[in-house]
């Protein structure tokens, strides 16, 4: 896979999902190249073989040097906190819409082979039908979505007004080992580090209506090996399990796992949070893509790495953000 790139580089390569991939890369032997500021990053080690060059997206003179030479991108680097871009929507944007902006231009500056945006199912925004595909209307509802798209669409001018041949990756709701649990909003990772501590699992919404698409995030590197190696530029793939879980089923899995039956703490009056999320994954099923860690499987995991005792979730969620300000306004 891949035996066309030889120099690769991965913005965000010291965060959650930067780390797993380039350890993917490493064990495909590429050259690979990190750019990362550090902010998220959980101070990480380099991965032997790795490269560290430090740079912010936000600056473009220290992208356009990063880049120089790389054939392959996968710019992963961003806010990938909705509750963030919420609370500092400039920052937000400088980040993920400003900062993708000088990637796609160093990229370009570079001559670079081909370039993997990660954008986010957010940009789709709520869905208006199940499951959703790639043709699906893209009307965020927070600025994360929409800086996310904002990146697209940037990626899709450099494709289209200059050649630079482009692919893009809408991630679901990505869980696995390594969450930074300050920022990590995924409900798997918030309501198991509850349960492990013996806390009541909070739950935004109606348990029962509420769903999303959990993908793990070793599935997730091996789609976006795929997308690189395989899609054709310009082209949007959806990368997620395919199946939908509600809220209700994801706590009795943790209950299985776990031996214990969870305790639970409903926020019901959030509707907002209320909507089913689960993608359409036929498109990059057709580049070979099959999704292999199970719920459960992937929930087991994460129990032997936290722990007892793991540190508790930080952060409130968007809506429980919202409540809060539509509280004080009165």
């Amino acid at each position: 896979m891949l035996k066309q790139y030889k120099k690769v580089l991965v913005t965000g390569g010291l965060g959650f999902i930067g780390t797993h991939l380039v350890n993917e890369l490493l064990s495909l032997k590429k050259d690979v190249v990190i750019v990362d500021n550090h902010n998220t990053a959980l101070h990480r080690s380099v991965p032997q073989g790795a490269t560290l060059i430090e740079a912010d997206i936000r600056h473009p003179q220290q992208v356009a040097e990063a880049v120089e030479g790389a054939e392959l991108i996968f710019h992963v680097a961003g806010n990938s906190n909705g509750s963030i871009s919420v609370a500092n929507p400039r920052f937000d944007f400088e980040t993920n819409a400003i900062g993708t902006f000088n990637v796609l231009e160093g990229a370009f500056k570079a001559n670079a082979k081909r370039v993997l945006y990660v954008s986010s199912a957010s940009a789709y925004g709520k869905p208006q039908y199940y499951p959703m595909d790639e043709q699906h209307p893209t009307k965020p509802f927070v600025p994360y979505g929409a800086s996310k798209l904002t990146g697209e669409l940037a990626s899709l001018s450099f494709f289209h007004a200059k050649g630079l041949p482009v692919v893009i990756a809408r991630p679901f709701c990505v869980y696995g080992p390594g969450e930074n649990p300050q920022i990590a909003l995924v409900e798997i990772s918030r309501y198991l580090r509850w349960h492990l501590n013996q806390q009541p699992i909070q739950i935004v919404g109606d348990m029962k209506q509420k769903t999303r698409d959990f993908v793990h995030v070793r599935d997730l590197v091996q789609g976006f090996l795929l997308i690189a190696d395989k899609a054709a530029a310009g082209e949007a793939f959806n990368v997620g399990s395919g199946e939908e879980t509600s809220m209700e089923k994801l706590v009795d899995v943790i209950g299985q796992v776990t031996g214990r039956t969870p305790r639970i703490y409903q926020i019901p009056q959030i509707k907002q949070d209320t909507y089913r999320l689960v993608a359409n994954i036929a498109k990059i099923r057709s580049l070979g893509y099959t999704p292999r860690v199970s719920l459960a499987d992937g929930i087991r995991e994460l129990v032997h790495e936290l722990g007892e005792h793991p540190e508790l979730p930080g952060g409130d969620t968007i809506f429980e953000q919202g409540q809060q300000a539509e509280a004080l306004s009165h």
